[in-house]
């Protein structure tokens, strides 16, 4: 059977009434004819499908098209395309009620035509030119490892509703308790605090994992929060993107031959479609993503006797009584679960450390309890002391703007994890003569 056809019966059969007389009924509408074919196509549907599956139209339509009667149809063509009806039949979350694009259009204050233009289904963006036809403004920085930085950061339109989405349909999603990172109540010390003061910490880094997650992994998350194929769909393409060529042209190689495999891979994961680095809900969307993952990797960790946590790209175990040469399997293990999920370990990033050693995740010092490092501290002292002494302007060597805020900042972040410290660095901020 021809796929227009499956899929113009599919929208017929969910726009009538749910039996043998209705089905046939919306078939005879569909074809303007009654073949001898379609009275066992609606039994055999109907045999297949008790109920209408008013959330699955696409479903429908290649079930429609498997049934033997079907390859009975030939070439035969609708006489015309009903639209499809379908609404949302699960809303365990209960997120807002969007049983169809109309709906999803409404809901975000746009057309048709701009939902289509947004969502962008046919993949337009991969080879249109820069300017007006891009939703994306792509830049790219050197990482600290010496990588490639993609950032892909949406224009102020699209920028706007993907805010709306996820304000209104991904906040209420519950996350693993693992993930510690861009969620309510989540922090940097609190991905580190389970982990201090233990025998053995290990800290492992998922390799680009934005671009990791793939627009099928996205459509299977709307699907599971209740919404019905077309909207999971354009909601997919609203929140994922796909990088231009002339984009990836322009993107320097690193400069470190160990690093051009993991480039390549890069290169390849952004030109399918991926959650943008950049997005306001690529965090949120990648944190749903990855919740199989925390669940595997819990359960490794409790078998291990150990802990889990995550922030973002960063995963970390540890144990109060070691594993001595048993981490290496442990890495192991996390490595073969990583892969099945679907993402890659970040091999140079892997570090065991013992408590003999500095224990540090996400720049914070654990041994004991999650402290910003003594050396960054004393660096900010003298720097706030040499202000007091000949003034904030021979201190700002790199020209950064707003320094004084530059500096707040830094207080803020030692006094987030060291009260005492943070004070004692607030008070030589204070005694700053910023006119000099």
């Amino acid at each position: 059977m021809r796929r227009d056809l499956a899929l113009a019966l599919a929208s017929g059969f969910l726009a009538g009434e749910w039996t043998y007389d209705g089905l046939l009924a919306s078939g005879i509408s569909v074809l303007a004819e009654e073949p001898g074919w379609l009275s066992p196509l609606v039994r055999q549907t109907l045999l297949c499908l008790p109920r209408p599956p008013t959330d699955r139209p696409r479903e429908l339509a290649l079930i429609i098209a498997s049934r033997a009667s079907a390859e009975l149809a030939g070439h035969s063509l609708p006489a015309h395309h009903p639209l499809t009806v379908t609404q949302m039949v699960a809303n365990r979350w209960r997120l807002p009620v969007l049983d169809d694009l109309g709906g999803l259009a409404t809901h975000l204050g746009l057309t048709a035509s701009e939902l289509d233009w947004f969502a962008d289904p046919k993949r337009w963006a991969r080879t249109a030119g820069a300017g007006p036809l891009q939703h994306y403004r792509v830049s790219h920085r050197a990482a600290a490892s010496g990588g490639i930085r993609v950032l892909e950061a949406p224009k102020w339109r699209l920028k706007s509703l993907q805010r709306r989405i996820l304000d209104d349909l991904l906040s209420p999603i519950p996350v693993h308790d693992a993930a510690r990172g861009f969620r309510a109540g989540g922090s940097v010390g609190s991905y580190a605090a389970p982990h201090a003061g233990q025998r053995t910490v290990i800290r492992l880094d998922l390799e680009s994992f934005f671009a990791s997650v793939t627009v099928g992994r996205v459509y299977g998350i709307w699907r599971t929060a209740g919404y019905p194929e077309p909207v999971a769909h354009a909601l997919a393409g609203l929140v994922t993107t796909v990088l231009p060529l002339a984009a990836w042209r322009v993107v320097p190689r690193p400069t470190d031959a160990e690093l051009l495999d993991a480039h390549w891979r890069l290169g390849r994961r952004l030109a399918a479609p991926h959650l943008p680095q950049g997005a306001p809900t690529s965090p949120a969307v990648a944190n749903l993503a990855a919740f199989r993952l925390d669940v595997r990797l819990s359960a490794l960790a409790r078998s291990w006797g150990g802990r889990y946590s995550r922030y973002a790209d960063d995963l970390a175990f540890s144990s109060r009584r070691g594993w001595g040469a048993g981490a290496s399997r442990l890495v192991m293990a996390v490595e073969e679960i990583v892969r099945d999920e679907g993402f890659r370990l970040n091999a140079p990033k892997t570090a065991v450390m013992p408590r003999s050693a500095r224990q540090s995740l996400t720049a914070l010092v654990i041994n004991d309890r999650p402290r910003v490092a003594r050396r960054e501290v004393d660096l900010l002292r003298a720097i706030l002391h040499n202000c007091q002494q000949y003034g904030p302007s021979t201190q700002n060597r790199a020209g950064v703007e707003n320094f004084a805020e530059h500096l707040l900042g830094r207080i803020g972040w030692v006094a987030q994890h060291d009260p005492v410290r943070g004070a004692r660095l607030r008070a030589s901020f204070d005694d700053i003569d910023w006119s000099r």
